[in-house]
Protein backbone atom coordinates (compact mmCIF):
# COMPACT_ATOMS: atom_id res chain seq x y z
CA UNK A 1 0.00 0.00 0.00
CA UNK A 2 3.02 2.30 -0.35
CA UNK A 3 3.27 5.05 -2.94
CA UNK A 4 6.38 6.48 -4.49
CA UNK A 5 7.06 10.10 -3.70
CA UNK A 6 6.43 12.60 -6.46
CA UNK A 7 9.27 13.30 -8.81
CA UNK A 8 9.90 16.03 -11.36
CA UNK A 9 7.93 16.55 -14.53
CA UNK A 10 8.77 14.14 -17.33
CA UNK A 11 8.05 16.89 -19.85
CA UNK A 12 8.45 20.57 -19.30
CA UNK A 13 4.73 21.23 -19.92
CA UNK A 14 3.26 18.38 -17.89
CA UNK A 15 3.20 17.67 -14.18
CA UNK A 16 3.60 13.91 -13.81
CA UNK A 17 3.54 12.50 -10.30
CA UNK A 18 4.54 8.83 -10.52
CA UNK A 19 3.00 6.43 -8.04
CA UNK A 20 2.64 2.72 -7.43
CA UNK A 21 -0.63 0.94 -7.85
CA UNK A 22 -1.83 -0.69 -4.65
CA UNK A 23 -1.25 -4.44 -4.55
CA UNK A 24 -3.66 -7.03 -3.19
CA UNK A 25 -1.07 -9.80 -3.24
CA UNK A 26 -2.61 -11.73 -6.14
CA UNK A 27 -0.27 -13.31 -8.70
CA UNK A 28 0.24 -10.95 -11.67
CA UNK A 29 0.30 -12.10 -15.28
CA UNK A 30 3.72 -12.73 -16.76
CA UNK A 31 4.84 -10.40 -19.60
CA UNK A 32 3.17 -11.57 -22.79
CA UNK A 33 2.65 -10.83 -26.46
CA UNK A 34 -0.87 -12.23 -26.37
CA UNK A 35 -3.59 -9.68 -27.23
CA UNK A 36 -4.44 -7.41 -24.29
CA UNK A 37 -8.02 -7.75 -23.07
CA UNK A 38 -9.21 -4.31 -22.00
CA UNK A 39 -12.44 -2.85 -20.65
CA UNK A 40 -13.57 0.74 -20.06
CA UNK A 41 -16.70 1.41 -17.99
CA UNK A 42 -18.36 4.47 -16.46
CA UNK A 43 -19.97 2.80 -13.42
CA UNK A 44 -21.87 5.87 -12.13
CA UNK A 45 -20.67 5.19 -8.54
CA UNK A 46 -22.40 1.80 -8.65
CA UNK A 47 -25.87 3.09 -9.49
CA UNK A 48 -28.00 1.20 -11.98
CA UNK A 49 -30.19 3.44 -14.17
CA UNK A 50 -32.96 2.02 -16.36
CA UNK A 51 -34.67 5.18 -17.69
CA UNK A 52 -34.20 8.94 -17.73
CA UNK A 53 -36.72 9.51 -14.93
CA UNK A 54 -34.41 7.58 -12.59
CA UNK A 55 -32.01 10.54 -12.63
CA UNK A 56 -34.72 12.38 -10.68
CA UNK A 57 -36.41 9.63 -8.69
CA UNK A 58 -33.18 7.86 -7.74
CA UNK A 59 -30.91 10.88 -7.62
CA UNK A 60 -30.70 10.58 -3.83
CA UNK A 61 -28.47 7.54 -4.35
CA UNK A 62 -25.70 9.94 -5.39
CA UNK A 63 -25.81 11.31 -1.83
CA UNK A 64 -26.82 8.45 0.46
CA UNK A 65 -25.88 4.77 0.82
CA UNK A 66 -28.21 2.03 -0.39
CA UNK A 67 -28.01 -1.75 -0.18
CA UNK A 68 -28.69 -2.15 -3.90
CA UNK A 69 -25.45 -0.32 -4.69
CA UNK A 70 -23.29 -3.03 -3.11
CA UNK A 71 -25.18 -5.75 -4.95
CA UNK A 72 -24.57 -3.86 -8.18
CA UNK A 73 -20.86 -3.48 -7.37
CA UNK A 74 -20.63 -7.25 -7.04
CA UNK A 75 -22.17 -7.63 -10.50
CA UNK A 76 -19.70 -5.09 -11.90
CA UNK A 77 -16.78 -6.94 -10.29
CA UNK A 78 -17.95 -10.24 -11.77
CA UNK A 79 -18.25 -8.59 -15.19
CA UNK A 80 -14.76 -7.06 -15.23
CA UNK A 81 -12.99 -10.14 -13.85
CA UNK A 82 -12.23 -11.59 -17.29
CA UNK A 83 -10.05 -8.66 -18.47
CA UNK A 84 -6.34 -7.80 -18.14
CA UNK A 85 -6.71 -4.05 -17.55
CA UNK A 86 -9.90 -2.20 -16.61
CA UNK A 87 -10.48 1.57 -16.71
CA UNK A 88 -13.30 2.73 -14.42
CA UNK A 89 -14.88 6.17 -14.45
CA UNK A 90 -17.20 7.76 -11.87
CA UNK A 91 -16.04 5.80 -8.84
CA UNK A 92 -16.25 6.71 -5.16
CA UNK A 93 -13.15 6.09 -3.08
CA UNK A 94 -14.92 5.94 0.27
CA UNK A 95 -17.64 8.30 1.51
CA UNK A 96 -21.12 8.29 3.02
CA UNK A 97 -22.86 7.45 -0.25
CA UNK A 98 -20.68 4.38 -0.85
CA UNK A 99 -20.88 3.20 2.74
CA UNK A 100 -17.25 4.40 3.11
CA UNK A 101 -16.17 1.66 0.69
CA UNK A 102 -13.40 2.36 -1.81
CA UNK A 103 -15.23 1.01 -4.85
CA UNK A 104 -12.05 0.40 -6.86
CA UNK A 105 -10.48 -1.62 -4.06
CA UNK A 106 -13.73 -3.54 -3.55
CA UNK A 107 -13.97 -4.49 -7.23
CA UNK A 108 -10.26 -5.35 -7.41
CA UNK A 109 -10.53 -7.61 -4.38
CA UNK A 110 -13.65 -9.44 -5.57
CA UNK A 111 -12.35 -9.83 -9.13
CA UNK A 112 -8.84 -10.73 -7.86
CA UNK A 113 -6.84 -8.05 -9.66
CA UNK A 114 -3.29 -7.89 -8.29
CA UNK A 115 -3.02 -4.10 -8.80
CA UNK A 116 -5.43 -1.19 -8.44
CA UNK A 117 -5.32 2.58 -8.24
CA UNK A 118 -7.92 5.20 -7.33
CA UNK A 119 -7.62 8.75 -8.65
CA UNK A 120 -9.43 11.29 -6.46
CA UNK A 121 -10.63 14.24 -8.53
CA UNK A 122 -13.37 15.80 -6.39
CA UNK A 123 -12.97 15.58 -2.64
CA UNK A 124 -16.23 16.50 -0.91
CA UNK A 125 -15.12 15.11 2.42
CA UNK A 126 -17.45 12.52 3.97
CA UNK A 127 -20.16 13.21 1.37
CA UNK A 128 -18.40 12.16 -1.86
CA UNK A 129 -14.96 11.04 -3.02
CA UNK A 130 -15.34 11.22 -6.76
CA UNK A 131 -12.78 9.98 -9.28
CA UNK A 132 -11.49 7.26 -11.60
CA UNK A 133 -9.94 3.85 -11.07
CA UNK A 134 -7.54 1.48 -12.81
CA UNK A 135 -7.28 -2.29 -12.32
CA UNK A 136 -4.45 -4.39 -13.75
CA UNK A 137 -3.48 -8.05 -13.83
CA UNK A 138 -0.13 -7.10 -15.37
CA UNK A 139 2.67 -5.83 -13.14
CA UNK A 140 2.99 -2.14 -14.11
CA UNK A 141 6.11 -0.33 -15.20
CA UNK A 142 4.73 2.84 -13.61
CA UNK A 143 1.61 4.95 -13.23
CA UNK A 144 1.04 8.70 -13.52
CA UNK A 145 -1.84 10.67 -11.99
CA UNK A 146 -2.67 13.78 -14.04
CA UNK A 147 -5.10 16.57 -13.20
CA UNK A 148 -6.75 17.88 -16.35
CA UNK A 149 -7.41 21.57 -17.07
CA UNK A 150 -10.93 22.93 -17.28
CA UNK A 151 -13.30 25.69 -16.23
CA UNK A 152 -14.31 23.64 -13.18
CA UNK A 153 -11.60 21.56 -11.45
CA UNK A 154 -12.29 17.88 -10.96
CA UNK A 155 -11.27 15.95 -14.07
CA UNK A 156 -8.25 13.70 -14.34
CA UNK A 157 -6.34 11.19 -16.42
CA UNK A 158 -4.45 8.08 -15.34
CA UNK A 159 -1.51 6.91 -17.44
CA UNK A 160 -0.53 3.29 -16.78
CA UNK A 161 2.47 1.74 -18.50
CA UNK A 162 2.61 -2.06 -18.78
CA UNK A 163 5.19 -4.34 -20.42
CA UNK A 164 4.11 -6.00 -23.65
CA UNK A 165 6.70 -8.35 -25.10
CA UNK A 166 9.77 -6.21 -25.79
CA UNK A 167 7.68 -3.04 -25.76
CA UNK A 168 5.79 -0.89 -23.27
CA UNK A 169 2.15 0.01 -23.82
CA UNK A 170 0.83 3.22 -22.26
CA UNK A 171 -2.85 3.13 -21.30
CA UNK A 172 -4.58 6.46 -20.63
CA UNK A 173 -7.88 6.51 -18.74
CA UNK A 174 -10.06 9.61 -19.29
CA UNK A 175 -13.34 11.06 -18.11
CA UNK A 176 -13.74 14.37 -19.92
CA UNK A 177 -15.91 17.38 -19.11
CA UNK A 178 -19.38 18.02 -20.51
CA UNK A 179 -18.43 21.55 -21.58
CA UNK A 180 -16.90 21.92 -25.03
CA UNK A 181 -14.29 24.51 -24.06
CA UNK A 182 -13.01 22.45 -21.13
CA UNK A 183 -12.99 19.27 -23.26
CA UNK A 184 -10.83 20.97 -25.86
CA UNK A 185 -8.30 22.00 -23.20
CA UNK A 186 -8.30 18.48 -21.79
CA UNK A 187 -7.81 16.86 -25.18
CA UNK A 188 -4.94 19.21 -25.92
CA UNK A 189 -3.34 18.06 -22.66
CA UNK A 190 -3.88 14.41 -23.59
CA UNK A 191 -2.38 14.93 -27.04
CA UNK A 192 0.79 16.26 -25.41
CA UNK A 193 0.70 13.49 -22.82
CA UNK A 194 0.90 10.73 -25.44
CA UNK A 195 3.08 12.57 -27.95
CA UNK A 196 6.25 10.74 -26.88
CA UNK A 197 4.66 7.36 -26.16
CA UNK A 198 5.58 4.67 -28.69
CA UNK A 199 2.43 2.60 -28.15
CA UNK A 200 -0.57 4.28 -26.52
CA UNK A 201 -4.20 3.41 -25.85
CA UNK A 202 -6.63 6.17 -24.85
CA UNK A 203 -9.92 4.99 -23.37
CA UNK A 204 -12.82 6.20 -21.29
CA UNK A 205 -15.91 8.38 -21.19
CA UNK A 206 -15.03 11.25 -23.52
CA UNK A 207 -18.48 12.89 -23.64
CA UNK A 208 -18.00 13.45 -27.35
CA UNK A 209 -18.81 11.79 -30.65
CA UNK A 210 -15.99 10.01 -32.45
CA UNK A 211 -16.08 12.17 -35.59
CA UNK A 212 -15.69 15.29 -33.46
CA UNK A 213 -12.78 13.76 -31.53
CA UNK A 214 -10.87 12.72 -34.63
CA UNK A 215 -11.75 15.66 -36.91
CA UNK A 216 -12.45 18.74 -34.79
CA UNK A 217 -10.49 18.35 -31.56
CA UNK A 218 -6.79 18.51 -30.65
CA UNK A 219 -6.70 14.73 -31.18
CA UNK A 220 -7.06 15.42 -34.91
CA UNK A 221 -3.35 16.25 -34.79
CA UNK A 222 -2.55 12.85 -33.31
CA UNK A 223 -2.45 9.51 -35.09
CA UNK A 224 -5.00 7.84 -32.80
CA UNK A 225 -7.34 5.37 -34.49
CA UNK A 226 -10.63 3.75 -33.39
CA UNK A 227 -11.97 0.27 -34.02
CA UNK A 228 -13.26 -0.31 -37.54
CA UNK A 229 -16.82 0.15 -36.32
CA UNK A 230 -17.99 1.77 -33.09
CA UNK A 231 -21.35 1.45 -31.38
CA UNK A 232 -23.36 3.66 -29.02
CA UNK A 233 -22.85 3.30 -25.27
CA UNK A 234 -25.32 5.79 -23.76
CA UNK A 235 -27.93 5.58 -22.34
CA UNK A 236 -27.52 1.98 -21.17
CA UNK A 237 -31.20 1.10 -21.51
CA UNK A 238 -31.40 2.28 -25.14
CA UNK A 239 -27.95 3.21 -26.48
CA UNK A 240 -28.09 6.06 -28.98
CA UNK A 241 -24.84 8.01 -28.49
CA UNK A 242 -21.23 6.81 -28.67
CA UNK A 243 -19.67 8.78 -25.82
CA UNK A 244 -17.20 6.11 -24.61
CA UNK A 245 -14.23 5.26 -26.81
CA UNK A 246 -11.03 3.25 -27.18
CA UNK A 247 -8.36 4.75 -29.46
CA UNK A 248 -4.91 3.37 -30.30
CA UNK A 249 -1.72 4.62 -31.92
CA UNK A 250 -0.67 3.11 -35.29
CA UNK A 251 1.68 0.52 -33.79
CA UNK A 252 -1.35 -1.19 -32.23
CA UNK A 253 -4.49 -2.73 -33.64
CA UNK A 254 -7.93 -3.29 -32.12
CA UNK A 255 -8.82 -6.87 -33.04
CA UNK A 256 -12.16 -7.22 -31.27
CA UNK A 257 -14.57 -4.50 -30.15
CA UNK A 258 -17.80 -5.03 -28.25
CA UNK A 259 -20.23 -2.82 -26.36
CA UNK A 260 -21.46 -5.20 -23.68
CA UNK A 261 -25.19 -5.72 -23.34
CA UNK A 262 -25.66 -4.92 -19.67
CA UNK A 263 -27.46 -2.35 -17.53
CA UNK A 264 -25.29 -1.89 -14.45
CA UNK A 265 -24.86 1.88 -14.88
CA UNK A 266 -26.19 4.59 -17.19
CA UNK A 267 -23.40 3.74 -19.66
CA UNK A 268 -22.53 0.41 -21.24
CA UNK A 269 -18.94 -0.83 -21.05
CA UNK A 270 -16.65 -1.32 -24.03
CA UNK A 271 -14.48 -4.45 -24.25
CA UNK A 272 -11.62 -4.71 -26.75
CA UNK A 273 -8.63 -6.87 -27.51
CA UNK A 274 -5.54 -5.01 -28.67
CA UNK A 275 -2.30 -6.36 -30.10
CA UNK A 276 0.85 -5.09 -31.77
CA UNK A 277 0.32 -4.39 -35.46
CA UNK A 278 3.11 -6.27 -37.23
CA UNK A 279 2.35 -4.44 -40.47
CA UNK A 280 2.63 -0.94 -38.96
CA UNK A 281 5.56 1.14 -40.11
CA UNK A 282 6.52 1.87 -36.49
CA UNK A 283 7.52 -1.75 -36.08
CA UNK A 284 9.51 -2.12 -39.26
Amino acid sequence: MLAWSKRGALRSTLASPVVNLHSLGQAPLAPTVEPLKLLTFNIQVGIRTAKFSHYLTKGWKHLLPHEARNANLRRIADLVARYDVVALQEVDSGSLRSGFINQVEYIADRAQFPYWYTQLNRDLGPFAQHGNGMLSRIAPVDLEDHKLPGAIPGRGAILLRVPYGEHTVSLVLLHLSLGERSRQLQLEYVRELISEEEHAIVMGDMNSHLTHLLDNSPLAESALMPADRVRPTYPAWRPARALDHVLVTPGLRIEDYEVLDCMLSDHRPIAVTVKLDENASLLQ
